[in-house]
Formats: structure tokens, sequence, C-alpha cells
């Protein structure tokens, strides 16, 4: 996918606002700085443990967002459905997304419907669009500084674990959920406690890795981190040694990884134990070197990996 945008759409279509490479866009609308994104969903199953196609379809545009430190207000909602599709399959989801918009404080304002015929789609694909007011500060790739701090935001590989379940009928000990929820909360927290936030990254399709690949890429720096630091729960753990994956590269959505200078990395701690969704927040990492964009796993016994970028879909269809 990056390699696609890299050959087509960035050249297509390159301006000053899509070269900052973000989850958002942030653009000035007279002297307001508002941010703006969208995103299509297409996960399959529809429902899953700890959520839906719907319930994803609006936390995971609220969380782009926020990672541009935007506070979120407003969305748009287009659906795709297939033909014979039922009706109660739509309400469930689309109770899901009003429930959704009402936690993460947000407004659906203007929307569209397609039919495709049967056979031409997978009963309901989703595209949301959100805009919000951002904050004074930029918070981008393009701000990441040698000697920065990366703090995780939780336990990594849930959502992604959650879906495979129901497509593998796999059961656990204890119950596995989706960790999708909003990550306005905690960004919030970090802004109005004055915590000097470079760049932010919600760990979507690629997880960890991937996400700290992009941001090494775009910034032009060495990641290292502390692979022993990242949690990873035991059944995550077990089902991605079953299944043959690697927990860093599986989706989550409801954790982020924060880039912020090291002197706020105990101050941005305290303030992320404080929100529910990022209480179990930890440093993980620093940033290196400008040069050669690369991220490193180091291990507890001092023995060290590459993380590189996936070349093709390890979980297909977990957004």
């Amino acid at each position: 996918m990056r390699s696609l945008l890299e050959r087509l759409f960035l050249p297509a279509f390159a301006n000053q606002w899509l070269d900052v490479r973000h989850d958002s866009a942030v653009i000035l609308v007279g002297a307001e700085r508002i941010a703006f994104t969208t995103d299509s969903y297409v996960v399959s199953p529809l429902f899953f443990p700890g959520g839906d196609i719907g319930k994803l379809a609006v936390l995971g545009t609220v969380n782009d967002l926020a990672m541009a430190g935007a506070r979120p207000l407003y969305l748009s909602a287009g659906f795709i459905l297939e033909e014979g599709l039922p009706l109660a399959t739509l309400e469930l989801i689309v109770g899901s997304m009003r429930e959704a918009a009402a936690t993460a404080g947000v407004e659906l304002v203007t929307g569209d419907t397609k039919v495709v015929d049967r056979g031409k789609g997978d009963a309901v694909f989703i595209n949301t669009a959100g805009i919000g007011a951002a904050a004074d500060v930029e918070i981008s790739p393009r701000r990441v500084q040698p000697g920065d701090a990366i703090i995780l935001s939780g336990d990594v590989g849930r959502h992604g674990i959650a879906i495979m379940s129901v497509r593998k009928g796999l059961n656990f000990e204890t119950a596995l959920e989706s960790d999708c929820a909003s990550l306005w909360q905690s960004v919030s927290a970090l802004l109005q406690n004055g915590v000097d936030v470079h760049c932010m990254r919600d760990l979507t399709r690629g997880g960890l890795a991937s996400a700290l690949n992009e941001i090494a890429f775009d910034a032009g720096v060495a990641i290292a981190i502390d692979e022993s630091a990242v949690p990873v729960s035991e059944p995550v753990a077990a089902a991605c040694e079953l299944l043959g994956l690697d927990p860093l590269y599986v989706a989550n959505e409801g954790r982020f990884v924060a880039f912020v200078t090291a002197s706020h990395a105990k101050r941005a701690l305290d303030v992320l134990s404080g929100c529910a969704v990022s209480a179990q927040s930890r440093v993980i990492g620093t940033v290196g070197a400008r040069g050669e964009a690369i991220v490193e796993a180091r291990g507890a016994l001092g023995n060290s990996r590459i993380l590189d970028l996936l070349s093709g879909e390890q979980l297909p269809r977990i957004c």
C-alpha cells in the first residue's frame, strides 16, 4: 500500500498538506486550524467480540483526527450496501454507530447510500470522513526529533486476534475482545497538561511495527524499541503462536504511540495513567539519529531484530 501511494496517489495529487503524510490533514479555514480525514471500512466479519463495522467506522475516524491533536467534531458516513442485506443487520450497525458517536462526542451530519447488485459487494462497506478543531501546535512525523521518547498506550494485538478468533473458531480461557475505543480523551489530557507531543499514530493495519516504520521513513530517523517492554496478553500471544503471527504486526483499534520530548516522558505517563484506555502506558523506546530509516527491536537477552514493513497483508480485512 505504501508503494502504491508513493508511485501513484501522492505524485498525482501532490500538495503541501499531503506532503505531511499524517493520519489527518490540518488545513486553514480562515484563521481556524481544521483537521480533515477519511477512511473506509471493509472488515469481515461485520460483528466481532468487542465491536462491529459501525463502531469501527466511527471510532477509527475519530482516532485519526485525535492523532493530529484535533478535537473530533463532525462525521459523514457513506454506505455501500449489497442487495439482500437484511434490514435488521443494518439497523444493528447504525445503532452501534449512534452509540459510538455519542461516546466520542461527535455528530454525524451528512451521508450517502448506494446499493450494489447481489454478489458485487460483501454485505456492507462504510466510508466515514471527519473534521475536528486542531491544536495550535503541529503534531506530525516531521516534528519527530532524535532523543524523543516513544510511549505505547497499552497491550497490542487484541483487535486483529479478536477478529481471527471468529474466523477460525478459536476459544480462549479468558474473554478476548477488540480494543476498539476512542483515543481522544487520552490525547486531550496530554495536550491540556502541556506535554510536548511531537507525533502520534494509532496502531491499526500493520500494528505497532508498521506504524513505527511509517514514522521512521517519513521523519528520516532510526527507531529502537525494547521488545520486552511491549505488553502482549497471554491469549494474544498464544493465538499468534498458533497462527504463526507476530503480535507486533497485528492490528489494534484502541492503541497509539506518542513521540514526546524525553524530559516530558514521565509527565506523559502520569497523565495517560488517569485515562482508562491508556492506563497501562509505558515507554518502549527512543528515536535515534537522522539518516537511515530503520526500526530495531531489542530483546531482553541483548539480541535484536529489524522490524520491516510487511510485504503483504498479515491479517486480511481487519478494518
